[in-house]
């Protein structure tokens, strides 16, 4: 399973952006999507996860409201809208894969992305 995330830059507060994440490859093993964040000196931290056919989605609490994740299967492609953006959102993007259930911890994600960057300025 191969993905490439795209959609990140520079935003203003409150401003918007979509991210993607562009899956090839995909079997059983990558049925569940996540997105998590990295800002420097920061550990990776979870954002929001969804499945494929989007029936069950999560969300961390210092997103919720502001974020929503959707899918495409037709075009293998998870997004991740942001909304009301802040300054505190600003870091790198991943998009993670998984077998089976949803979950908040990075470790148990088996592919990754490359990230992009989303940086908001005050």
């Amino acid at each position: 399973v191969q993905l490439v995330e795209s959609g990140g830059g520079l935003v203003q507060t409150g401003g918007s952006l979509r991210l993607s994440c562009a899956a090839s490859g995909r079997t059983e093993s990558s049925d569940i999507m996540g997105w998590f964040r990295q800002a420097p000196g920061k550990e990776r931290e979870f954002v929001a996860a969804i499945n494929w056919s989007g029936t069950f989605t999560e969300y961390a609490s210092s997103v919720k409201g502001r974020c929503t994740s959707s899918t495409d299967n037709a075009k293998n492609t998870v997004y991740l809208q942001m909304n009301n953006l802040k300054p505190e959102d600003t870091a790198v993007y991943y998009c993670a894969a998984k077998a089976g259930d949803i979950s908040r911890f990075p470790v148990r994600y088996d592919y990754w992305g490359q990230g992009t960057q989303v940086t908001v300025s005050s």
